[in-house]
Formats: C-alpha cells, structure tokens, sequence
C-alpha cells in the first residue's frame, strides 16, 4: 500500500525536503512545485503573498511514519508556524492512465 504525504510550506522549505527525501528509504515518487499564498504564513514577500512549496512524496506505507516525522521535523512545525504537512489514507494501487 501507498499513501500521499503532502507538505504547503514555505518555499526555502520545498527544495530542503526535496534533498534531504530524495533518497530516503519508502519515497517512490517526490514532487516539488512552488506557488504563492496569502493566508498561511506570516513572512509575506510580495505584498500579501507570500512563497509557498508544495511538495508532494508518494510513499510506502511501510515506511509513511518514518517519512511524515522527518518532513515535520525538516520544516521545523513542533517550534515554527512554516506550513503544515498532510498524509493520505493508505492506497491500494496507483496507476497511471496510459493511452494506447
């Protein structure tokens, strides 16, 4: 089984969650993508937006503790309001849609 773990944080986040989970054991798929919000954090770049990532890791499920701990901990959420972290119920199967 599968679960999605997905973190918004703020953006200098993203690419640190990016290399550090890369490799890790029970990542089959990272995904990193950057956007901008007005509501989530305090340290606003442009105006009333501030830089977000979103980063999106499809994991084993073996190993989803482990990985969602780690993001939290990367991100520094226990002392740090940078964002919040997410995590799927487990997931049978992902698939691909594949035209022939």
């Amino acid at each position: 089984m599968t679960v999605e773990i997905i973190a918004l944080v703020e953006k200098n986040y993203g690419q640190t969650i990016l290399e550090e989970m890369n490799n890790s054991q029970g990542v089959l798929k990272i995904f990193n993508a950057s956007g901008r919000t007005d509501d989530l954090f305090e340290n606003k770049q442009f105006g009333d937006f501030g830089e977000a990532a979103i980063v999106t890791i499809v994991a084993d499920g073996k190993y989803k503790e482990k990985i969602f701990d780690k993001v939290f901990n990367l991100c520094d959420l226990k002392n740090n309001n940078n964002g919040i972290v997410l995590m799927t119920k487990s997931q049978i199967k992902i698939s691909k849609f594949r035209k022939n």
